[in-house]
């Protein structure tokens, strides 16, 4: 087996075993991580956009607002099992871009832009259409994760599998697309998307599916996280925190780089909860964005290839002391 493969195995085995079993009997901790989670998934999914798809999106809350309300309703109007619905609400996420589709002929600021606009849209919808979404005073008793086998999905440890789990499942469908032809493609588009058609191919096709597809993802946790909560309102559900932290997860992790978004996700918001918020209270949030500058200078492309080039760098340090030994 590859190196790289064992490592990927070695770091899920631990995901999935050692955390609960380290952290499991600090509830307050283990909503922490579920947070960053949540966060890094739609970081993923942000990722997958500018990454692949060559867009910056400064409206993903759009997405994680909708696939939330599509869920949520889903469940509480017509009693859909919780798992079916949040994929209907990642679906739901996807139509709500399909709608998005015209503004693809922008580019630059001006998709970012009309995406952001996008957002206001949809937190103007749920907040007047009361008589479906409940308007400003929301949606409540949304029902909580299920128990399977007896194992409690809704407890802080059964959050954390469940949302890991999407996570890895995400990350895994971003892996397949960029290794795809497909990817091949969109990655050609970067340098130039005028010489891409000239060879045949369909790059606002390719982009209108980079738009679905990172849509359904954070539609996805938009869904989980409306159930994790057990409570929704539009201002909650279409805050511009779901998008300005997912994008400083994924730049400060590296954003070109498939667990970077995630690992980004992790170290930034645990670092600004855990350590940060207790030693300054009150604009706590201001430290972040020094380290985000500092990681641009220092390392462009993010905290995960930095690792990856100290980890390599001290593999060659070994190798020649061991030839000169």
């Amino acid at each position: 087996m590859k190196r790289s493969t064992i490592f990927s195995f070695t770091l899920l085995l631990a995901a999935y075993l050692a955390v609960p079993l380290a952290l499991g009997g600090n509830q307050y901790v283990m909503s922490m991580v579920v947070a960053a989670l949540i966060i890094g998934g739609v970081a993923l999914s942000w990722a997958l956009l500018g990454n692949l798809g060559g867009m910056v999106s400064f409206g993903h809350a759009a997405f994680f607002g909708v696939g939330a309300y599509v869920s949520a309703l889903l469940s509480v109007k017509l009693g859909l099992p919780v798992f079916a619905a949040m994929l209907l609400g990642g679906a739901g996420a996807a139509v709500a871009a399909i709608i998005m589709l015209p503004v693809l002929r922008l580019r630059g600021p001006y998709f970012a832009l009309a995406i952001l606009a996008y957002a206001h849209i949809f937190r103007i919808l749920a907040t007047e259409w009361s008589s479906v979404t409940g308007g400003a005073g929301g949606v409540n008793n949304i029902p909580t994760l299920p128990t399977v086998f007896g194992f409690d999905l809704a407890s802080k440890t059964g959050a954390y599998l469940v949302v890991l789990t999407l996570v890895v499942a995400c990350a895994f469908a971003y892996s397949r697309i960029r290794s795809s032809h497909y990817g091949i493609a969109l990655r050609a588009m970067h340098d130039s998307e005028d010489a891409t058609r000239v060879v045949g191919v369909n790059s606002t096709l390719l982009k209108g599916m980079m738009l679905l597809v990172s849509a359904f993802m954070a539609g996805l946790f938009g869904a989980f996280n409306a159930h994790y909560i057990n409570f929704l309102e539009p201002d909650y559900a279409f805050n511009s925190l779901w998008v300005t932290l997912p994008i400083v997860a994924a730049i400060f992790g590296g954003y070109r780089t498939i667990l970077g978004p995630v690992l980004g996700a992790v170290v930034v918001y645990l670092v600004d909860q855990l350590i940060f918020k207790s030693l300054i209270p009150t604009g706590h949030q201001l430290v972040l964005g020094v380290l985000l500058v500092a990681m641009i200078v220092f390392s462009p492309n993010g905290l995960l290839p930095l690792l990856r080039k100290l980890f390599k760098g001290k593999e060659k340090a070994k190798a020649e002391g061991e030839k000169h030994a």
